[in-house]
């Protein structure tokens, strides 16, 4: 699933041909995505401006006078900038036509993606159901030490599981939680509640310190995500525990364990990352 930096490079992808670009049409081949594309929208985008293209959470957000499409790329997804007369391949779903000769156009496979409109009468964006209860950005002032600590306070649960909780912290999924996890040297079945202020804290900057290497170096390679100039993400090689279950840590060479935790493939150095009792 394209994570936080995938969709974050996906937006600064996009940004270039689609930023304050006229919309000239709105083509849906398939409607049936995780929620059914409003075919209305083939009306109402038309001659609309993409006045900024925006992140929350994996949400991407192309604003336009009338209102918000929020873009979500589910399990395998991907978005596109391609010259306008480009043909359709097969999961190709959804294009966003401009007037400058390009389009935007969402290729997925599996269909867990989505394509949502947000009218401006609503209100902002921000109060859509989808993002309302989102959890402060990951690289954001407000996800803090203070705020994390409060967070797993009375918390009865692994700290992976907290971690990938986007009501608490969003962006950290499976493969940056792993990761960051093992930075801190924090056993990825911990009781969060049983954290210190200082584990709290490095935790903290280990999830930002990953997240901003991925976004920088292009986002994870991952086998259903292809950034939209064509070009892979690098930052798969650098990982040190994710998938790499049965192969030595890159620390101390014992052999990275893997375990399923709510239902995820978890990873983690059994020396590194010594379970709290």
């Amino acid at each position: 699933m394209p994570e936080l930096p995938e969709v974050e490079t996906t937006r600064k992808g996009i940004t270039p041909k689609a930023d304050q670009q006229v919309i000239k049409a709105f083509v849906v081949r398939n409607a049936s995505l995780r929620w059914p594309v409003d075919l209305t929208l083939k009306q109402t985008l038309p001659g609309l401006v993409i006045q900024s293209i925006g992140r929350r959470g994996k949400y991407l957000l192309l604003k336009t006078e009338l209102g918000t499409l929020l873009i979500h790329l589910g399990m395998s997804g991907n978005l596109r900038v391609l010259p306008a007369n480009t043909p359709p391949l097969k999961h190709d779903h959804v294009d966003i036509v401009l007037e400058n000769g390009y389009l935007v156009r969402l290729n997925d496979p599996r269909r867990f993606g989505s394509v949502l409109w947000h009218p401006a009468s609503e209100g902002s964006v921000e109060t859509h159901k989808l993002l309302a209860k989102l959890a402060p950005e990951p690289l954001s002032d407000e996800f803090n030490e203070q705020y994390f600590y409060e967070k797993t306070r009375n918390r009865k649960v692994a700290i992976k599981t907290l971690v990938m909780n986007s009501a608490v912290a969003v962006g950290a999924g499976n493969i940056y939680a792993n990761e960051s996890l093992f930075m801190s040297k924090i056993h990825p079945q911990t009781i969060a509640s049983k954290l210190t202020k200082k584990q709290c804290e490095l935790l903290v900057r280990n999830i930002k310190t990953v997240l901003e290497a991925a976004i920088e170096q292009g986002g994870t390679t991952l086998k259903d995500f292809m950034s939209p100039d064509g070009k892979p993400g690098y930052f798969v090689q650098k990982l040190n525990v994710y998938d790499q279950g049965g192969k030595p840590c890159t620390v101390c060479g014992t052999t990275i364990e893997r375990i399923i935790l709510n239902q995820r493939a978890s990873y983690f150095c059994p020396k590194c990352q010594k379970r709290s009792r």
